[in-house]
């Protein structure tokens, strides 16, 4: 098995507070495809965002991460069991779930052993659905730093395997029989202070900061502060790119 890479641990307090919400319509589109609602996986829970979405529609989910400090700070809900466990070993049944959900995590999985453990704990016509989402969407001059902060200001910073981010997981490896979701967006509402809590949260800005000693996001503060402007708050506009897979 190969090395956890763990990219969050040291900024698992500014992943959780600084990261948008996925929507109610992703959890009911899930639901109501897969076979059962018995048992769901959200495996790479993270801060148990998505584990708590899911909860609202099946009767028992199991919220997995690698990382002890992220599942310190996970969210609290009564049908959610948090357990420390690698993405390839999730400690489940054979056949047990109905669903297996990634939150913008599946890319630094070993995924031939996390697919096998898939396909060992997946029901029949059971599902896994994975997704990432886009740069958000806020006004042109804002969205043009942002975009220039991620592919030029943090590159080579990002760990490989990151690529399927940027190219929305259409190049992800997905061996299974997929099916075709809904498109899903999200909304946010948030002041600049929160924007750049997202930035510090991600992980090209935490290897930056390692290997320079100094903030990158520095480097583009000036021009975002004048381009924000005077507004409080704004709204952000997030795409999400979902797949979903089937097992027999």
């Amino acid at each position: 098995m190969s090395k956890f890479e763990d990219h969050f641990s040291s900024r698992a307090e500014t992943y959780v507070r600084y990261r948008p919400t996925y929507p109610e319509q992703l959890y009911t589109y899930l639901a109501s495809s897969a076979p059962h609602r018995r048992l769901a996986w959200d495996c790479g829970t993270g801060n148990g965002q998505a584990a708590l979405g899911l909860a609202e529609h099946f009767d028992r989910i199991v919220a997995t991460d690698a990382s002890a400090d992220q599942i310190t700070r996970a969210l609290y809900h009564t049908r959610v069991e948090y357990s420390v466990a690698r993405a390839e070993c999730a400690g489940l049944e054979n056949r047990s779930a109905a669903l297996v959900t990634v939150a913008v995590a599946v890319h630094w999985f070993d995924l031939d052993q996390f697919y096998a453990e898939v396909r060992r704990v997946l029901s029949p016509q059971g599902l896994i659905a994975v997704w990432c989402y886009s740069l958000p969407e806020i006004e042109p001059a804002i969205d043009r730093i942002l975009e220039r902060y991620l592919r030029e200001t943090l590159s080579g910073y990002w760990p490989d395997r990151f690529r399927y981010v940027h190219e929305q997981y259409q190049t992800l490896p997905f061996p299974f029989e997929e099916l075709t979701p809904p498109k899903f967006t999200m909304e946010t509402i948030w002041d600049l202070a929160q924007v750049l809590g997202f930035l510090h949260s991600w992980s090209g800005t935490a290897n930056y900061e390692k290997q320079r000693g100094q903030s990158p996001i520095e480097l583009i503060l000036p021009q975002l502060i004048e381009a924000w402007g005077a507004v409080g708050e704004r709204s952000l506009q997030w795409n999400l790119f979902v797949r979903v897979g089937q097992v027999e």
